[in-house]
């Protein structure tokens, strides 16, 4: 209804057109990304997506909700993985860069690339990197966009509409940006990829009804757990 339409009009809802087992969802939900508490565990999404890009070769997208907590994991994962070879989105970039960062992507070298990208921005929506361009994603936080007078006034709006301010304002456009940037990785009927998930928050119950329903989720709250989930799934390719 906040969309359009009135009460009882037919609400459709198609599923993917492509098949749920060519995409993996891994939801690393013991790592916290608040602002807080960034500082502490820098270093374990920085290990997070090191363990996905270890599993298999290959070109991935690694998304933040800021430029400045993009820099600060770049700078952890960069130590830790100094071989692996990565592209940083600059704000303010031209076209020409842009279109130079995503040429990147392509599969003719034989190196894993990983792309560090923020949610909601140029690279996280309306990109098509079909088949091997791009075989994995990983999302670290859940999109929060920043609190403003804006964003308070539609909060206290639908607080007095339906009880429901918070998500209107903040939860809804956030999974938005979530959505988006899984989105970029299953962009054909033959693709398939990883996207991991990285924030405590995502095992709850306000975040996981908003997930796709064709959505094969599993939740890997180890190094480990992460490691044998990959395994198993680019096995299906490499039988």
């Amino acid at each position: 209804a906040s969309l359009g339409g009135a009460e009882g009009d037919v609400v459709l809802q198609l599923p993917s057109p492509f098949p749920p087992e060519h995409l993996e969802v891994l939801v690393q939900d013991r790592i916290a990304t608040r602002l807080r508490a960034r500082d502490a565990t820098c270093a374990d999404v920085a290990g997070a997506i090191g363990a996905l890009v270890d599993g298999r070769a290959g070109n991935y997208l690694a998304y933040f909700p800021s430029y400045q907590y993009l820099k600060q994991v770049l700078e952890a994962f960069q130590a830790a993985h100094p071989k692996v070879r990565t592209l940083v989105q600059t704000p303010g970039m031209t076209e020409a860069g842009r279109e130079a960062f995503l040429a990147e992507f392509h599969t003719e070298h034989r190196e894993t690339l990983v792309g560090f990208a923020v949610m909601g921005g140029v690279f996280g929506e309306g990109i098509d990197l079909v088949g091997d361009r791009l075989v994995g994603v990983a999302v670290a936080g859940v999109g929060l966009p920043q609190l403003c007078l804006e964003r308070d006034l539609i909060r206290d709006y639908f607080q007095a509409k339906n009880s429901a301010g918070f998500d209107f304002a903040y939860t809804f456009p956030g999974m938005n940006r979530v959505l988006q940037a899984a989105g970029r990785v299953i962009r054909s009927e033959t693709d398939r990829g990883v996207v991991l998930l990285i924030d405590e928050r995502f095992a709850q119950r306000r975040y996981q009804t908003l997930f796709p329903p064709w959505w094969q989720v599993a939740s890997v709250r180890t190094t480990g757990q992460l490691q044998t989930c990959l395994r198993a799934f680019w096995s299906t390719l490499d039988p």
